[in-house]
């Protein structure tokens, strides 16, 4: 069991099902990718103490050098990863829906579905005409490194390609597993707590940009996007935030902007 979160700490049981045009499921073979690139990622550790620490540290650090291995293999191919992370609800994929038809013509987009059962999401997203690879986790409540490789082969993104990683809907573990991406995005929409990045700080201080998301409901909840953002911003001093609408399209421009800049 992993000490940071208590899930399983191997992803055996994890399901690699790449989509082909025709909707049937295509079950990849993954291969590893050798080599390292030093890219430091920092990470603030939870408190513990004992076994569970040592278990945390070794869980941790084995992830990590599958992360930087990846990083490598996308480095050498000018793919630039984004980890998108929320609570459940919070419109990820809606806004990944909008973005893939949207930049579909600027740069290639692939997408890597997490979430623990169906293929659901990664169905919505393979209706845009963009590659797609889904990966459940069974029991588990995030994407890993090992699971991102195991994607990456299934996926073989174009060079050049923006691969938007839609990770399982959670404000706590998403944040502590490195993938290997360029940039981590934090999802909030307005029908959650003004309070959220302060009860999830690890997730908020993760993050390189956060979504205000469904700002089209801001007259029906209570919900105080300043408050919001120096919430955000007493964990993250420097993270920039964007309030959006993946409904009515507010906001879009500039989070295309920001994912324009990730290169």
């Amino acid at each position: 069991m992993c000490g940071t979160c208590g899930c399983a700490e191997e992803s055996g049981g994890t399901r690699i099902v790449m989509l082909r045009e025709d909707g049937a499921p295509d079950h990849g073979h993954p291969h590893p990718h050798p080599g390292a690139h030093p890219h430091p990622h920092e990470r603030r550790q939870p408190s513990g103490a004992g076994e569970t620490v040592t278990i945390e540290q070794k869980v941790l650090a084995k992830n990590d050098l599958l992360a930087e291995r990846n990083r490598r293999w996308m480095t050498d191919r000018g793919v630039v990863a984004v980890n998108v992370m929320s609570s459940p609800g919070a419109g990820k994929t809606t806004l990944l829906e909008r973005a893939v038809t949207d930049l579909g013509g600027r740069r290639p987009v692939a997408v890597v579905e997490g979430d623990q059962e169906t293929r659901l999401d990664a169905d919505r997203i393979r209706r845009t005409g963009c590659a797609v690879v889904q990966v459940n986790t069974g029991a588990g409540c995030h994407l890993d490194a090992e699971m991102m490789r195991d994607a990456l082969t299934a996926l073989s993104p174009a060079e050049g390609s923006l691969l938007m990683v839609e990770n399982v809907g959670n404000l706590v573990c998403p944040a502590l597993f490195d993938l290997g991406e360029r940039s981590k995005v934090v999802i909030i929409s307005v029908t959650e707590g003004t309070d959220k990045p302060l009860k999830y700080p690890y997730m908020f201080a993760a993050a390189d940009l956060i979504l205000i998301n469904k700002s089209d409901l801001l007259p029906y909840v209570d919900f105080d996007v300043e408050q919001c953002v120096r919430h955000a911003r007493s964990v993250n001093p420097d993270v920039r935030v964007l309030t959006v609408s993946a409904t009515t399209g507010e906001g879009l421009a500039h989070w295309y902007d920001w994912l324009a800049e990730q290169r």
